[in-house]
């Protein structure tokens, strides 16, 4: 077996902290000093030569202002995700959309006077409406707004809300899925 694999050099790229050490204006020297992580350490890490221990990463993650899972989660070497989109219906509603662990994005399209309130498409998530094409109004707990074609209005999809089709339409609604901090 390869010595790299062995030690997991395949599944994590820890080059990313050269990127975020140079972000924040920091020589190895600097990062060093800040995490009592030796230089030597930092500069095989930086070059993918080595993988952090957890008392490492959590050092790291303090230096550059992340948590530690934010840290690793940009260390994992991850290959891009495609899917393939869905449709459905609902009301006058024409969605297409596409998922993902913590963003969905929907294209809809609905003719004048289509209304749906309560959507069940998500989560505690927090979610954009951009109009494309015509005019909808949105309906808030404590305020509507109006949004015309290149409006984009963003609100915590926790509350109730209602979208109401002014004028034919066409819109774009992303769902991002809000982090857990406890």
């Amino acid at each position: 077996m390869d010595e790299s694999a062995e030690i997991g050099l395949d599944m994590y790229n820890f080059s990313v902290i050269r990127d975020l050490r140079k972000l924040g204006n920091m020589t190895i020297a600097d990062l060093s000093e800040r995490t009592g992580i030796s230089p030597a350490v930092i500069s095989k890490l930086e070059r993918n030569q080595t993988v952090a221990e957890l008392k490492t990463l959590f050092r790291l993650s303090r230096a550059f202002g992340v948590t530690a899972a934010e840290l690793l989660s940009l260390v994992e070497s991850r290959t891009a995700q495609c899917k393939h989109e869905t449709e459905r219906i609902a009301g006058d509603f024409h969605f297409r959309e596409i998922q993902f662990a913590n963003a969905k994005c929907f294209y809809a399209d609905a003719p004048k006077g289509a209304k749906r309130s309560n959507p069940d498409a998500h989560r505690d998530d927090f979610e954009i409406c951009w109009v494309l094409e015509g005019k909808l109004k949105l309906d808030l707990p404590y305020e509507s707004h109006i949004l015309s074609a290149g409006d984009c209005l963003q609100f915590d999809a926790l509350f109730e809300h209602t979208y109401e089709v002014l004028e034919d339409c066409r819109i774009i609604i992303q769902h991002i899925h809000k982090q857990k901090r406890f």
